[in-house]
């Protein structure tokens, strides 16, 4: 590619952003970084009725937590902004204006309560109504007024709006690095507004001015900005500039059946659709983000990343320089991608799996702090001997408890399943034989334990179950000799016998 790769994200600061906005992201980040080109993070916060409070900076911090930063952006300046759109508003009126000069927009002072008359009045003779080429010259605009009409209301300061001139009869070609050629009739398109008297514009207006002004190679947005690209491409043409390549992605779709993912699905099956926590500042509701429930961004950005792309091969964990070597807008999907809670907690597992040993261990000792357990356990040895099994840091106390609290019951299906009338006799004799274990390292208990079994020409299940059942209080946990070691002769003398006595009548009221 010779031109120079600028893409943009563009999001809206009217509420937390949604993971399927973290894609787009992503997406613009992979497909920049790829060429050697520029990631802008520009605010499109135009509809101030919609703005929330704090919603900005919740973007920032999320795309920030899953590594996507940017290289322009209201907070890393750039040669290009304002990057905020709040903050450019005295530069769409010059285009606005442009528009009307080369007859390519009208003014229009139709009412809303008009509007709405006209509305129903199709319905009832089972039309729909559409402001464009068929009506335009019969309703309230610049179209079908005098000059002197027109110039009369603007000084009366009547509202107004800015419509485009949508031409009629023409069919356009559309490109789309996704979608592939579309085809639309320009008689289907409504005049869109483009501009309102208060002196804000439409979304339509303002995003194609900030991606001209910014030199915006490519738009890599959503599916749901499909329908404006006939409106943009003849923005475009109408201001006689250059379009930017598309491409629409598809759409992040609910894990069971059709439609968009959204937050009530994640509600009703217990997964965060939000990258951070968010409290709604007007209701305080809080959502639940994947951060706070655990997950490592890594895994967050991989899964995303493989939801409507797919490289070449197989391979499934990625790195980010891996993906941004390996990505490609060619090979993203038209058709839209079931988001899968459980394939997302087998990414966070496989990073888990792959963490620095030195975060295990932090994050367990905060676990036992907030517990407050003081031990002189070996914690780095329980860490590695549990953290195969765990989806999540905090995981590890679940699967480790037992090593810091003797067990005070014991699971009633083990000890169906396992304790037998000549058990409590059996680990009995086994006493001595662990008491005079001088090295309890775990090979040696290992070989010593089996040697006595071996002995006593007795099957390993005979004894190993009901050993597991009195150091766990189940048949869970990780190796028994293991277990042994770090918990320490003693200890694991005292489990036995305790076991002993507790379960010495279960054989006799299960017969």
């Amino acid at each position: 590619m010779t031109k120079d790769i600028r893409v943009r994200f563009a999001p809206s600061p009217t509420g937390p952003l949604h993971i399927g906005g973290v894609r787009t992201a992503l997406f613009n980040y992979l497909f920049a970084k790829k060429h050697q080109g520029t990631f802008i993070l520009r605010i499109e916060d135009t509809d101030q009725n919609r703005f929330v409070e704090g919603a900005e900076q919740y973007i920032d911090e999320a795309l920030s937590w899953c590594g996507i930063h940017p290289d322009e952006s209201a907070k890393q300046l750039g040669d290009f902004g304002p990057y905020r759109q709040s903050e450019r508003k005295d530069l769409y009126k010059e285009y606005a204006d442009q528009l009307i000069e080369n007859g390519k927009a009208y003014y229009a002072f139709d009412t809303p309560e008009a509007l709405d008359q006209h509305r129903k009045d199709h319905e009832a003779k089972g039309k729909t109504f559409i402001y464009n080429w068929h009506n335009r010259e019969k309703l309230n605009n610049s179209l079908k007024l005098s000059k002197e009409e027109v110039q009369q209301k603007m000084e009366a300061n009547e509202a107004y709006v800015i419509r485009f001139k949508v031409p009629k009869d023409k069919i356009l070609q559309l490109d789309d690095i996704v979608r592939g050629d579309i085809e639309i009739d320009s008689n289907t398109l409504d005049d869109k507004v483009l501009f309102k008297s208060d002196g804000m514009p439409t979304y339509h207006l303002a995003n194609v001015v900030d991606d001209h002004l910014m030199k915006i190679s490519h738009v890599i947005r959503g599916e749901e900005w499909l329908p404006s690209l006939a409106l943009h491409h003849l923005l475009y043409q109408a201001f006689e500039r250059e379009s930017p390549k598309f491409a629409h992605l598809p759409l992040i779709l609910k894990p069971v059946g059709k439609g968009k993912l959204s937050k009530r699905d994640g509600d009703k099956m217990g997964f965060p659709v939000f990258p951070l926590e968010w409290k709604d500042p007007k209701t305080g509701e809080v959502s639940n983000g994947y951060k706070e429930e655990g997950y490592l961004p890594e895994a967050v950005v991989n899964m995303l990343a493989l939801l409507g792309w797919h490289p070449e091969s197989d391979q499934e964990i990625l790195s980010t320089e891996e993906l941004i070597q390996l990505f490609s807008l060619e090979q993203v999907t038209k058709a839209g991608a079931k988001f899968d809670p459980d394939k997302t907690k087998w990414f966070q597992q496989q990073y888990l799996h792959e963490a620095d040993h030195s975060y295990l261990l932090e994050e367990f000792k905060k676990i036992l702090d907030e517990k407050n357990i003081k031990t002189n356990l070996d914690i780095n040895k329980i860490v590695d001997l549990v953290r195969e099994r765990a989806i999540f840091a905090k995981d590890l106390w679940d699967l480790s408890i037992y090593f810091f609290k003797s067990p005070d019951t014991y699971d009633e299906k083990a000890i169906k399943k396992s304790w037998k009338s000549d058990t409590g006799e059996l680990l009995e004799q086994l006493l001595p034989v662990i008491d005079e274990i001088q090295d309890f390292s775990a090979n040696t208990v290992n070989k010593r334990v089996k040697e006595w079994i071996a002995s006593q020409e007795i099957s390993f299940g005979k004894v190993m179950m009901p050993l597991r059942i009195a150091l766990v209080g189940s048949l869970q946990g990780v190796d028994v000799f293991e277990i042994m070691s770090v918990i320490s002769k003693e200890e694991s003398i005292n489990r036995i016998q305790t076991a002993i006595s507790k379960n010495a009548s279960t054989h006799d009221q299960t017969v």
